[in-house]
């Protein structure tokens, strides 16, 4: 698409706009056309019918190009984002020695650039909606949503509510928890939610609590559910139940808690999540990369089970995510029974999108092409080697398609993204503002890897070494007995490692503070 075509799209009028097809519900529809204004689709349908309708509007024809929903994230950290390749290669709950100290180590402006930056992967992936689950950050939760907005992205905004600690009133907390809730009344990007990291980290009263605010506020609440072993583990010694059961056993359970990852799931716990209308967030490249398991989606999805899909702050392209949730289906499931569908393609571009509006508390406001809803969509070039020749256009969005093919984002109706860069902002200077804070950031932060880099491990093997972890010294120096990463920031200081949660020392170490037990 040409430079008029761009001004055409920017423009703040209504737009009528008429792709070679457009993604509904119920499938690929051609000669189809919306109109756009006021942030949301005032009409879709039928090509002819709808230029009836509006004689007085200059049809905007988009050749080669599919219009389709834009993606929804349902689990993403976005303060996290200086430090997203520090979890490769990492053991389970990396939160104790990757994410707690580095979102103590931010001050207001890197918590600022790190949420931004993570806005910028996104939209650039096709993301319209990400679904933040708070920041450990010491700073306020409005810097987060600042950057969302500046960004212009959509953004269901989590505030930690932990109250099991020794040092947190749990009264304080709640009420805390009611202003977060009613900060954002009229934002039209900004939805609030509260947000506990796991189970164990609230009081039997809070966990209730929290669920009764969010359902009167017509919010969320988010939480980590049986991801870890380890948490498995610990939720059945303190309770003798399983987090979901000791969940349900509080009255936590409902369709106000979106449920992240829930990898590990016995039979009963797919029973109660599709009996109480709770949702998840299945997170299939988080699974790969630093979990245990691979939640049973398919199977949720017979079940009924809503949810929707998360990035967990792992890569911003929203076709790849789709793609990946099929792929880990298959692999984990499939090939063991001869599901050679594992869901038909259409399974996970549809909880990409309007099943993740529904999981995150937007159901009906976005995630689908229809009259009423917010107009947060793409452009997508199917003119491309990997998607002209169609036959199944659905799947292949899921197995083909890639952001690189996205020509335009809107979001609330506005463009947002213009061929991978922002429309009315730096992403460039952005970027190198962020490369600067992350290498202070991350050299303040006691960042513990168990694993070597890529180039470290590669060197060891090919010497015929066993390759060490990161927080070994330097192959031939003399060992060091305190941690950090390696190979992150050149000649950065090592600095004392944060004691883990278990430590008596945790709670008064500085990178603890606001700490969450969520990964």
């Amino acid at each position: 698409m040409n430079q008029h075509i761009q001004d055409r799209l920017r423009s703040r009028g209504p737009l009528l706009l008429i792709p070679d097809a457009v993604l509904l519900p119920e499938g690929v529809m051609e000669l189809y056309a919306v109109v756009v204004g006021a942030g949301s689709f005032e009409a879709v349908g039928p090509t002819e019918e709808v230029e009836r309708a509006y004689p007085h509007l200059q049809a905007l024809r988009l050749p080669g190009h599919l219009l389709m929903p834009g993606f929804v994230d349902s689990h993403h950290h976005l303060t996290q984002s200086f430090g997203a390749a520090l979890a490769f290669g990492e053991p389970s709950e990396i939160f104790r020695r990757v994410w707690v100290p580095l979102e103590g180590a931010l001050d207001e402006e890197s918590a600022y650039v790190a949420a931004k930056l993570a806005a910028l992967e996104s939209l650039r992936g096709g993301f319209t909606t990400v679904t933040d689950a708070g920041t450990r950050a010491d700073v306020d939760t409005d810097v987060v949503a600042c950057a969302a907005r500046d960004a212009g992205i959509r953004c269901v905004l989590g505030l930690i509510c932990d109250d099991a600690g020794e040092d947190q009133d749990s009264a304080v907390v709640l009420e805390r928890a009611e202003k977060h809730l009613a900060a954002y009344t009229d934002d039209p990007l900004i939805h609030p939610s509260l947000a506990i990291s796991i189970p164990e980290a609230a009081t039997n009263a809070t966990l209730h609590a929290t669920g009764r605010l969010a359902t009167e506020a017509r919010a969320v609440v988010q939480m980590h559910v049986n991801e870890h072993l380890a948490a498995i583990e610990r939720s059945l010694l303190r309770h003798g139940l399983r987090p979901l059961e000791h969940l349900d056993s509080v009255g936590a359970l409902g369709p106000h808690l979106l449920a992240a990852h829930t990898t590990l799931l016995a039979p009963r716990e797919v029973s109660l999540l599709a009996d109480t209308g709770t949702a998840i967030s299945y997170n299939p490249v988080a699974s790969a990369w630093k979990g245990n398991a691979v939640a049973p989606a398919t199977t949720l999805a017979e079940r009924g089970v809503r949810f929707g899909i998360g990035t967990d702050g792992t890569r911003g392209d929203g076709f790849r995510l789709a793609e990946a949730a099929e792929f880990a289906q298959r692999l984990a499931y499939g090939l063991t029974t001869g599901d050679s569908s594992c869901g038909a393609g259409w399974t996970w571009l549809e909880h990409a999108t309007a099943g993740g509006a529904d999981a995150v508390g937007l159901g009906g406001s976005t995630g689908t092409i229809a009259v009423g809803t917010a107009a947060d969509f793409l452009l997508v070039d199917v003119s491309t080697p990997e998607l002209a020749l169609s036959w199944d256009l659905p799947w292949e969005l899921v197995r083909r398609g890639n952001r690189d093919q996205i020509s335009a984002v809107f979001v609330a109706g506005r463009l947002r993204m213009w061929h991978g860069q922002p429309t009315d902002w730096d992403g460039p200077a952005l970027v190198r503002r962020a490369a600067a804070l992350a290498r202070t950031a991350v050299a303040r932060a006691p960042i513990t890897r168990a694993h070597p880099t890529a180039t470290a491990a590669r060197s060891a093997t090919t010497r015929g070494a066993t390759p060490r972890g990161a927080d070994a010294a330097p192959w031939g120096a003399t060992p060091q007995t305190t941690t950090t990463a390696r190979n992150t920031t050149p000649q950065a200081a090592t600095p004392q490692a944060a004691p883990t949660q278990d430590h008596p020392a945790a709670q008064n170490h500085p990178a603890a503070r606001n700490r969450s037990t969520a990964q």
